[in-house]
């Protein structure tokens, strides 16, 4: 079972800020990601082939991202789970809404 992780004011200030620029989302589409603001956007304006290139059964670029460099866990798993560009977009708005309601 997966460990429940409190998120606390700090780790909510620091999924909704800019990765360093190292770390940055680098879309086949030609956009560049600093944060999850940027990543919704970005799922409701791409192309469906551009989503498909980067989450299909091969690759889960975006869900990656989301655990690896912004932290979330719980984001990059619904992430996976996502079977369309749309429905990807809604999870990330959510999860925007929610960790802004913990700053």
């Amino acid at each position: 079972m997966a460990k429940v992780t409190r998120v606390t004011k700090a780790m909510a200030q620091t999924r909704l800020a800019d990765v360093p620029e190292d770390k940055r989302f680098w879309c086949c589409d030609g956009r560049v990601l600093l944060n999850l603001m940027e990543l919704e956007v970005a799922l409701r304006e791409m192309s469906d082939e551009a989503f498909r290139y980067h989450s299909n059964e091969e690759k889960a670029d975006f869900s990656n991202w989301v655990r690896d460099v912004i932290g979330d866990e719980t984001l990059s798993r619904q992430l996976r789970g996502s079977i369309s560009r749309l429905e990807a977009a809604k999870s990330v708005a959510a999860r925007i809404a929610w960790l802004k309601s913990k700053r």
